[in-house]
């Protein structure tokens, strides 16, 4: 079984290349695919990357179906679509029905693109459906290029989530926090909290980023990348040099992704 990539963005082929210059000219980086599927899917072959998770992000409530009718059509063995609904969305509770219903493993939230913080109590309620449902959620943590850097998703938040709903599988991005490091170490790390890799080892670093995870319950370590925004073979490449025990690489790798998917190897 290949690696599993916990955290990728594709769009639908009509609209990738209107999407990706403007997310390059928002967030001042620059894509290094081209956002469609079938580019992904070439990045992974290169990268010894069986299975990537496509995260959708609906930056509007109308977006709800559009995302929901391309997620069905894009998912595969290789493919895991996680939809998203906006939190303003007035019928979220029959949409997050909906994304259970029709097979998805999990949703997509991200606290800037769709103005919330993560601690807010009108959150409280989508948590406890999507807890009940038992689905996964993927939610942005820590600060984000794009945004000015409001606390909307720091760990001290993720904290208060994570308490008052023990039972939600809730998938931190970006080593608990972008950018927040000193306050995932403060409050996050050795809790079982799951997080992915994405947009650390470039900007933690390497020694740190090999500390925080020998240091965190291997169980709930998970690879990701945010690809296009990083490159797939080059964040493999990386976690190789690491040169972290191989149970734990293995872990992180794919076999912690496999059983939250519920997929067999």
């Amino acid at each position: 079984m290949g690696w599993v990539d916990f955290h990728t963005h594709a769009f639908p082929d009509s609209l990738a290349p209107r999407a990706i210059p403007l997310l390059e000219e928002k967030g001042g980086i620059k894509a290094k695919l081209d956002g469609k599927i079938s580019s992904l899917l070439k990045s992974m072959d290169e990268a010894g990357i069986e299975i990537s998770v496509v995260c959708s992000i609906a930056t509007r409530p109308e977006q709800f179906t559009s995302i929901l009718e391309w997620s069905k059509n894009i998912r595969s063995p290789r493919i895991i679509p996680l939809p998203s609904f906006h939190p303003q969305d007035k019928g979220v509770k029959e949409k997050i029905e909906i994304i259970k219903k029709e097979g998805f493993k999990g949703i997509k939230l991200h606290p800037y693109y769709q103005d919330f913080y993560v601690d807010e109590e009108r959150m409280f309620p989508i948590y406890e459906k999507i807890e009940e449902e038992g689905l996964l959620l993927v939610l942005h943590t820590g600060f984000d290029f794009a945004f000015p850097r409001e606390r909307r998703a720091d760990p001290e938040k993720i904290l208060k989530v994570c308490k008052e709903f023990p039972s939600l599988k809730l998938i931190t991005t970006h080593l608990g926090g972008w950018e927040d490091w000193e306050e995932v170490a403060s409050h996050l790390l050795g809790k079982e909290i799951y997080m992915e890799t994405s947009f650390s080892l470039k900007y933690l670093g390497k020694e740190k980023v090999k500390e925080f995870l020998l240091k965190h319950p291997s169980d709930y370590l998970l690879f990701g990348t945010d690809s296009p925004w990083s490159d797939q073979k080059e964040e493999v490449e990386e976690m190789l040099k690491l040169e972290l025990p191989q149970e734990i690489f293995r872990k992180i790798m794919g076999e912690n992704a496999l059983k939250l998917l519920q997929i067999t190897p």
